[in-house]
């Protein structure tokens, strides 16, 4: 799509024309497609502005970094913020204390779940402890248990006795579903304190856990 058409249907009132343009200037270099996205970064349709945070995370640039921040920060969508956050980690560990610090300020479970997934991919293990024990403490439970599996993740890092310590402590917890997390986390540590909780998680008294604890069973 050339350059002329582009701006045409970024300014169409129906979004999937912009949708459209969006997505074309993918083929365009940072310094063409940037001013445009920028245009967009507050386009009423809330579609559009997650297209136009993914693009944002390929253009690698400072004006591009500056614009995502702007965007997970102050959104009013989550899905938006989420994107956002996905497309900042494109930059780097960079990027890590700024997730670090929306997973601070923002509660919402989805743009919480994407920082610590992409916290995980960046291998970024102190940050994920840090972002995992803030996850734990709060009352949404799809973020707890992303939290005890991203703990899982750390079993070869250099934050594997904190992980582990953290599991440790939730083996007991009153939530079944948790339980059933931490039997799955605790299978990634070779370590005889891993060994033994799992050896009580097979005592558990929901069926849900035991069949965690006892699937691939460490020898």
């Amino acid at each position: 799509m050339d350059l002329s058409q582009i701006e045409t249907y970024l300014q169409n009132s129906d979004f999937q024309y912009r949708l459209k343009a969006i997505s074309a200037l993918q083929d365009y270099p940072a310094d063409v497609a940037f001013p445009l996205l920028n245009r967009h970064i507050q386009d009423p349709e809330f579609l559009v502005r997650t297209f136009v945070a993914r693009e944002l995370g390929k253009l690698r640039t400072s004006e591009s970094f500056a614009a995502l921040l702007q965007i997970m920060k102050f959104d009013n969508t989550p899905n938006v913020r989420a994107e956002a956050s996905n497309s900042l980690s494109l930059f780097g560990k960079i990027s890590a204390s700024h997730l670090v610090q929306t997973f601070l300020q923002d509660d919402h479970w989805l743009v919480r779940r994407s920082i610590l997934a992409a916290l995980v991919e960046m291998d970024c293990p102190e940050e994920v402890v840090e972002v995992c024990i803030l996850g734990l403490k709060g009352d949404d439970a799809v973020v707890q248990e992303v939290s005890v599996d991203a703990l899982g993740s750390l079993a070869t890092s250099r934050q594997s006795e904190v992980a582990l310590s953290q599991l440790l402590n939730l083996k007991n917890s009153e939530s079944e579903y948790i339980r059933v997390r931490v039997a799955y986390a605790l299978k990634h540590f070779n370590t005889p304190e891993a060994k033994e909780a799992l050896t009580q998680l097979r005592q558990d008294a929901d069926h849900r856990v035991v069949g965690a604890a006892m699937e691939n069973l460490i020898s």
